[in-house]
């Protein structure tokens, strides 16, 4: 599989150009469009307890979309529900990838997919908690909100980032979530002052907005869902 982007960095698009007859995952609901002749099929990624797994703690879709191509080949668009901008990354089979929730697309068929445990700030109402881990090789593409900056971190090399902007990090990327203030009934209460500790080597992803801030300025205003 190739990945070519474009509309990016507001409103990033990723076609992913397919080989005769070449599978490939993709997050249920991002789909924009397809050559003709490409098939679809929806199933519970790695299993009915662990796709639950994936959407109830994860905040991922019960379902991943496998699209293949025809015999003559093809390709699958793929877009996000928020706009900003997208990143490839490269699985090498050595390192894998931990991507918070709502920020992964899509993959090629030779990645793995699992949810893995990420902290506590899902608990708190915030990000993450559950996230998407994936290895193997080939492409992975990973969305954001707003613009994405891609920290490489050298060795002893420490950052401190808020949970909600993170997207994506290394495997290789040493991780500890702290609360940042003393305000613990806030941070209970929305998840505010919760962020990550992450030591190099290796490379972090994050996002210049934050959707929880999103969130509470449509609640806020009155357009937030009402029950």
């Amino acid at each position: 599989m190739q990945v070519r982007t474009r509309h990016t960095p507001s409103f990033g698009v990723a076609r992913l150009l397919l080989a005769p007859g070449e599978p490939v995952q993709v997050e249920s609901g991002a789909m924009l469009a397809t050559s003709y002749g490409v098939t679809v099929e929806s199933r519970a990624q790695g299993g009915f307890l662990k796709s639950l797994a994936r959407a109830a703690l994860g905040g991922e879709s019960l379902y991943v979309s496998t699209y293949t191509a025809p015999q003559q080949g093809g390709w699958v668009d793929v877009a996000p529900n928020l706009p900003g901008d997208l990143n490839v990354i490269e699985l090498d089979g050595r390192t894998g990838w931990c991507v918070t929730r709502g920020c992964w697309l899509a993959s090629a068929s030779t990645a793995q997919m699992e949810t893995q445990w990420g902290g506590f700030q899902n608990l708190f109402g915030g990000e993450g908690g559950f996230m998407t881990h994936v290895a193997g090789h080939g492409p992975v593409v990973v969305s954001c909100y707003g613009a994405l900056d891609v920290m490489t971190l050298q060795p002893g090399e420490f950052v401190t980032v808020d949970t909600g902007h993170v997207v994506a990090y290394a495997d290789a990327v040493q991780t500890r979530l702290r609360q940042i203030n003393q305000g613990i009934a806030q941070s209970l209460k929305s998840g505010e002052g919760l962020v990550f500790d992450f030591a190099g080597p290796g490379q972090v992803l994050t996002q210049t907005r934050n959707p929880r801030g999103l969130v509470s300025w449509l609640q806020a205003n009155g357009l937030g869902s009402r029950s």
